[in-house]
């Protein structure tokens, strides 16, 4: 083993990690995919990283965050697992530390997931195993490059040595790489899209409005006034997306309640439905951002659940907890004080979208993401403030986050070709809840000219606007700000995402030829 090159060993090393984390899977098939050690490892990361980084990545990555976190974490243990092959060349405990400390890691890490068991520590247990087995037959057993049974040249050999050792990272690789397909593939087969499909939603008992006429302008670049389920987007801490079964799915208002009720998939949808159009906003959408959609919600308005428990004096939180441990927390006034909050079944007339909370999630118009829009959601659990803090807010996020006016220029992007003339400006404002009383654009620091507001359907949903500019050529800069309803102007003053929503006028630049 002492002759085993550094290259030699430290490929011995990736393929042995391989080995671990491709076996892993199809145990995690039968504990679940969220104890499979990459991503249970990559869960404890989102839970743990510190706040600034993990907005690096929202900013950096947008919707595809996870898989981004899923990379850098494999990225990262392939060179973990390069530097333990280059270890266990030259003494194999050493290496073999290093398979043990990353499975008590991933044991660790699958441990702490909200509703784990000792039976999801099995994943990184096997995987490990198998990782150490894989290291010892490359570069201790009968697959090591420097093995030689009987005396003959050194050259012949080396040759065999190295076929031998290739040979078995190889085999050991493509095994690895089959085996955790198979599992991938045998977890897919389990989730909840065939339950999903037989789901027939019942008209709802009040529609939602229709859209009116010319609520959608459109034009090339706007985003539409309704977002299509697969644009809509996606922002939670769920690296692997729930699969929960309708036939077994329970939600449980307890807490803080006179009167603790039980429902069933099938009772919520036995309930009068109410339908409406509701746009959500993610609270770490920057100014410009597009971590915003509206869609037409179907569910059941969550008032009439907190009427029928009862809350008691003083309970005013509710708290949303997913089926994974995710928790968010909203003010039960606001649940109550008559707005569309509802608790979802349907999404742009279909169940919801499994990544998108199925079978029932919240949808609360008028409040961010992280108080208010929880997924897969299975208790709704009254309490307070006081006494408990969401998620998101030990992280240094406000307990409660109403969406603050914002608006934003589609139209014309700083890339486009913008020959002098009548050029359209156009984009969409939103403040949910409160309305969009107007826009207003200016260019180069100039006046303030007022856009045209397209209709919407309600004050729970974003409008389009648009704008007619005389442009001439040169560079020049476009900005955009809103009024809401209540005669709020949007603030210029530049305020990031922490610890409430983003602050400031979206601002662009674009050559006129």
């Amino acid at each position: 083993m002492g002759s085993t090159s550094r290259g030699y060993a430290a490929l011995a090393g990736v393929v042995a990690a391989a080995v671990a984390i491709g076996a892993a899977e199809p145990v995690a098939v039968l504990t679940g995919p969220r104890s499979a050690p990459l991503v249970a490892v990559g869960g404890l990361v989102v839970d743990t990283v510190p706040e600034p980084v993990k907005q690096f990545g929202i900013a950096a990555f947008g919707t595809y965050d996870k898989t981004a976190l899923l990379v850098g974490t494999a990225l990262l243990l392939a060179a973990c697992a390069a530097l333990f092959g280059v270890l266990a060349a030259r003494r194999l405990g050493a290496g073999l530390a290093g398979i043990a400390a990353f499975a008590a890691l991933g044991v660790a890490a699958a441990l702490t997931r909200a509703g784990a068991d000792a039976f999801d520590a099995l994943p990184a247990l096997v995987g490990a195993g198998l990782g150490a087995l894989a290291l010892w037959l490359l570069l201790a057993g009968p697959l090591q490059p420097d093995l030689s049974p009987w005396p003959r040249p050194a050259a012949e050999v080396e040759q065999e040595g190295r076929r031998r050792f290739l040979g078995g990272v190889g085999a050991l690789a493509g095994g690895a790489v089959v085996v955790g397909l198979g599992g991938h593939w045998l977890a897919g087969r389990r989730s909840v899209s065939a339950a999903r499909r037989a789901v027939v939603l019942p008209p709802p008992a009040a529609p939602a409005p229709a859209v009116p006429a010319g609520a959608d302008l459109s034009l090339a670049q706007l985003v539409s006034y309704v977002t299509p389920n697969f644009g809509f987007y996606r922002i939670d801490t769920a690296l692997v997306v729930p699969q929960v079964d309708p036939d077994t799915w329970r939600l449980r208002v307890h807490g803080r309640v006179r009167r603790p009720l039980e429902l069933s998939f099938a009772d919520l949808l036995a309930r009068p439905l109410v339908e409406r159009y509701v746009t959500l906003a993610c609270v770490s959408n920057e100014v410009g951002g597009d971590l915003i959609g509206n869609a037409r919600w179907l569910g059941v308005p969550i008032r009439d659940l907190l009427d029928e428990a009862g809350p008691e004096e003083g309970a005013d939180q509710v708290v949303g907890r997913s089926v994974d441990g995710w928790t968010c927390g909203t003010p039960t006034a606001v649940l109550r004080d008559g707005r569309d909050a509802l608790l979802a079944v349907g999404m742009n007339g279909e169940p919801l979208p499994v990544e998108h909370g199925f079978p029932v999630r919240m949808v609360v118009p008028g409040l961010y993401g992280y108080v208010s829009a929880c997924k897969w959601v299975t208790e709704l659990e009254l309490t307070s403030f006081a006494d408990f803090d969401a998620y998101w807010v030990p992280r240094g996020w406000s307990a409660q986050g109403p969406v603050k006016t914002q608006s934003r220029i589609d139209v014309p992007r700083p890339r486009n070709r913008l020959t002098a003339g009548t050029i359209p400006v156009a984009g969409v404002a939103w403040a949910q809840h409160r309305g969009v009383r107007s826009v207003e654009v200016r260019v180069d620091g100039g006046p303030w000219r007022q856009a045209t507001l397209a209709p919407a359907v309600s004050a729970d949903t974003w409008v389009q606007w648009s704008w007619r500019w005389e442009a001439t050529p040169g560079e020049h800069v476009l900005q955009v700000r809103a009024t809401d309803a209540d005669g709020e102007t949007q603030p210029e003053r530049r305020q990031p995402v922490a610890p409430d929503g983003a602050t400031g006028w979206h601002t662009i630049r674009v050559t006129v030829r």
